[in-house]
C-alpha cells in the first residue's frame, strides 16, 4: 500500500468544504484525487466511485433516489460516470442548504467542469489537483519562497537564505515525474507503470470525451507534443506531424489538455501589439510522462538529450503551477516572446505587478540569459514589472544583477 503522502492543497479543500455545499477536485487519473479526500476525512466520509459501464447504486437511472440513500456528507469519485447525478445533488442542496454536503472527483476537466458548472452554478468549489510537486514527493513544506516572493518581492531574500547546495538531482526529479505511485516504484517498474497508464488514459478517458477515430493515431500524437513541451503551439505543425487536419490537430490539443495531460499558456499583451508573438505556449503536465514517451530509459540520459532545456523548463513550471493553487488568489500566467526573439519564459500577474521569470538550466547563469526581462520593460514601459527570477541550479539564492534574482529550483 501506497504510504500517503500530505499535498498542498489539503487545507485549501479543507476551509472550502466549509463554506460550500459542494467541493470538485478536478485533476489527471491517478493525481492522487481519491487518496487525498480519503486521507483527509478518514472515518468522517463515506466513497462511491462510479463506474463506466456498470450504474452504481443506480445513480444514473435514478439519481434522486441514489441521494435518498446517501447520508451527506459524501465523498462521489469519478462522477463524469455519473453525469445524471449533479442535477441531484443540485436539488439535494437547494432544500438542505447546508454546506460541506458533497465532494466530487473527475478525470475529465472541460466534459466534467462543463457539466458541474452548469448544474451547480454557485453551489460548488472547483480546485485542480495536478501531479506531486518536489516538496511534497519528498515531504518537504520548504521556505515557500514563491509565496513570499508574490507578496513582498522587495524582501531583502539574500538575509534569511537558508538554501545550501544538497545536491539534489534535477534529472532524477524530471525523469520520475510527480505521480504519486511511481514515488514508491523502483526505476525497473516505472516504464511499466507508464505502458499501463497511457493504455488506460487514452482507452478510457479520451474515447469518454472526444470523438476520436483512430486512438492509436492519438496515442502517437500524445507523444508529439510531449516532444513540443515548452514552445508556442503551432496546430499546423501538428497536423503535417501526424497527417492530419489543423483542425483535428487543434481539437486533439484541447481533449489532452482536457484530460489534464497538457497546458496552455497565453502571451502576455494588453493590446494586440505587432511585434509581440500571440502565439500560446503549451506544456506537458508531467515530465516523467514525456521521458517515457520519448523513451528516455534513465534520469542520466537526460543531460545529453536534446529535449533536456524544454524538460527542466517544463519541470519548474510545472512547480509553479502546482504551488500556487494553495494561495488565496492565483496569479495570471503568461508567457512573452518578441517577433525579434527576446523572450522571459514566464509571467505571474498578482496585485497589479507583473512578476517576470525565466527558466535555465545551468548552474551559473549570465546576464546575457536575462536579456529578455529588459526587452519586456522596454515593450510595456508603463506596467508594473518587479525584479526579475531566474529559476537555475545555482547553489544558493544569488543577484545576477541589482534587479536579477536567481534562485535555486528546488527553493521555490
Amino acid at each position: 500500500m501506497i504510504r500517503y503522502k500530505h499535498r498542498l492543497i489539503e487545507n485549501k479543500l479543507a476551509e472550502l468544504f466549509q463554506y460550500y455545499p459542494v467541493v470538485a477536485v478536478l485533476g489527471a487519473r491517478q493525481v492522487g484525487k481519491s487518496t487525498l479526500v480519503e486521507n483527509l476525512y478518514s472515518g468522517k466520509i463515506r466513497t462511491t466511485v462510479f463506474d463506466p459501464v456498470v450504474d452504481i447504486g443506480n445513480a444514473r437511472q435514478d439519481p434522486d433516489f441514489f441521494l435518498q440513500n446517501i447520508k451527506a456528507p459524501a465523498f462521489f469519485d469519478e462522477v463524469q460516470y455519473a453525469p445524471e447525478l449533479l442535477n441531484a445533488i443540485k436539488r439535494k442542496v437547494d432544500q438542505e442548504k447546508k454546506n460541506g454536503m458533497y465532494i466530487l472527483s473527475g478525470s475529465q476537466n472541460l466534459s466534467v467542469l462543463r457539466d458541474i458548472s452548469e448544474s451547480l452554478a454557485g453551489r460548488v468549489a472547483i480546485l485542480n489537483l495536478w501531479s506531486m510537486s518536489y516538496s511534497e514527493v519528498h515531504e518537504k513544506t520548504g521556505g515557500g519562497f514563491l509565496e513570499q516572493w508574490l507578496l513582498d518581492p522587495e524582501k531583502d531574500f539574500l538575509s534569511e537564505d537558508d538554501a545550501v547546495d544538497t545536491n539534489r538531482s534535477v534529472f532524477d526529479a524530471i525523469w520520475k515525474g510527480g505521480y504519486p505511485k511511481i514515488s514508491e516504484l523502483p526505476d525497473a517498474l516505472i516504464p511499466a507503470y507508464w505502458q499501463s497508464y497511457m493504455q488506460t488514459y487514452i482507452e478510457r478517458d479520451v474515447r469518454k470525451v472526444a470523438n476520436i477515430g483512430s486512438l492509436q493515431t492519438f496515442g502517437r500524437f500524445v507523444g508529439l507534443l510531449g516532444a513540443l513541451t515548452a514552445q508556442e503551439v503551432n496546430s499546423n505543425q501538428l497536423g503535417r506531424e501526424l497527417g492530419v487536419a489543423r483542425a483535428t490537430a487543434l481539437s486533439w490539443a484541447q481533449t489532452a489538455e482536457s484530460t489534464f495531460q497538457w497546458i496552455s499558456i497565453p502571451a502576455f499583451s494588453r493590446n494586440p501589439v505587432k511585434k509581440i508573438s500571440g502565439k500560446n505556449k503549451g506544456y506537458f503536465t508531467d515530465t516523467g510522462l514525456i521521458c517515457n514517451l520519448q523513451k528516455i530509459s534513465s534520469p542520466e540520459v537526460i543531460a545529453s538529450h536534446p529535449l533536456q532545456g524544454a524538460l527542466f523548463e517544463t519541470f519548474v513550471v510545472m512547480e509553479i503551477v502546482k504551488l500556487i493553487q494553495k494561495l488565496p488568489i492565483q496569479p495570471n500566467l503568461y508567457h512573452f516572446r518578441s517577433h525579434s526573439g527576446a523572450e522571459v519564459d514566464l509571467i505571474l500577474e498578482l496585485n497589479g505587478r507583473l512578476y517576470p521569470v525565466e527558466i535555465k538550466s545551468k548552474s551559473n547563469p549570465y546576464r546575457k540569459d536575462v536579456r529578455g526581462f529588459q526587452a519586456f520593460k522596454d515593450c510595456f514601459p508603463k506596467e508594473n514589472i518587479q525584479k526579475g527570477l531566474v529559476v537555475c541550479a545555482v547553489p544558493s539564492l544569488q543577484y545576477i544583477k541589482k534587479d536579477v534574482l536567481a534562485v535555486p529550483w528546488w527553493y521555490l
